[in-house]
Formats: C-alpha cells, sequence, structure tokens
C-alpha cells in the first residue's frame, strides 16, 4: 500500500498537483481566556458644602473716620502744599476709613446640604474560549492545527493534500 501512495506521490510531483480531501478529527481541546470587564455605575452622597458671608464689620465709628479724614489731610496738604490739597485728603481718607470698616471679613456662616456624584466602576473577570486545539489524521498521516471552530472528534475536516519534490 504504501509503495502505490509512493507511486501516487510521484506522479503527482511533476505536476505539483494539489487534492481536496477530508481528514477526520481525532482531538479537541479548548483553550481559554480571562478578561477584566470593568463596568460603569454613579455614585451619589450627601455632603456638607459651606455658605460663605460677611462678618463683623458693623460700620466704622465716628473716631475711625476722624483719625482718617486726619490722616488723609496731612498726606494731602504735603503731597499739594496747601489747604485745596489738605481738604480733598482730608475727605478722602474718611471715606476709606468708612468704608474698610464696613466691609468686614468673609467666613463660613453656616452649611448646606449637596448631593455629589461620581462614576465608579465593577470589576469582572470572564472566562471565555479563545479558539481549539485539534489533532486530524487523514491516510495514516495526522497533523493539528488552531481554530475558532467548534469540532468534535469523529467530525470530518477539509484539508488541503499536496506533494512536491525537495
Amino acid at each position: 500500500m504504501k509503495n502505490l501512495i509512493a507511486a501516487g506521490a510521484l506522479s503527482l510531483v511533476a505536476t505539483g498537483a494539489v487534492a481536496q480531501e477530508y481528514a477526520t478529527i481525532t482531538y479537541v481541546e479548548p483553550r481559554y481566556i480571562t478578561e477584566t470587564i470593568s463596568r460603569p455605575y454613579q455614585s451619589c452622597y450627601m455632603v456638607d458644602v459651606p455658605i460663605y458671608g460677611n462678618v463683623g464689620g458693623g460700620g466704622a465709628t465716628g473716631g475711625d473716620v476722624l483719625g482718617g479724614a486726619i490722616i488723609g489731610g496731612l498726606i494731602g496738604k504735603g503731597a499739594s502744599g496747601n489747604d485745596k490739597g489738605a481738604a480733598v485728603g482730608a475727605i478722602l481718607g474718611g471715606m476709606i476709613a468708612a468704608e474698610n470698616k464696613n466691609n468686614g471679613q468673609r467666613a463660613i456662616v453656616g452649611y448646606q446640604q449637596q448631593q455629589q456624584c461620581e462614576t465608579r466602576y465593577d470589576t469582572e473577570n470572564v472566562t471565555k474560549i479563545k479558539d481549539y486545539k485539534i489533532r486530524f489524521e487523514w491516510n495514516g498521516y495526522g497533523g493539528s492545527a488552531y481554530t475558532y471552530n467548534n469540532y468534535s472528534v469523529g467530525d470530518r475536516l477539509p484539508v488541503e493534500v499536496s506533494i512536491r519534490a525537495k
């Protein structure tokens, strides 16, 4: 029988023929991979948010305005060298002193509940089939391959057989 195959092979060598044949599957092994899947979800919670406001600054006293006017007058007289500059400086100094006392300071005057949300992720490892390792046999010759097809032992698999001289 082997001589018959060799004779047939020699007849194919000269032409480089290719034949379509069917092999029988003798072994199937699924191969697996593990993938990590991330699923987003919203997570919401309540937080205290500070409320800011002005505190203090109940207004300027007469002494504050008088002190500002005196200092402003002295600076105005020194800068201009005459009484008109002193008068303008006194008015501006009094206004500045009154304004500074009215502003007060910013501070936290209370808290307000507020909802805040953020995106978080759940991860899950999933095992799934990557491919299949198969072994097959054709006319007493064996081979193996990797395939995405889910074959069963005994299934027939189309194979291409070619013979050529070295």
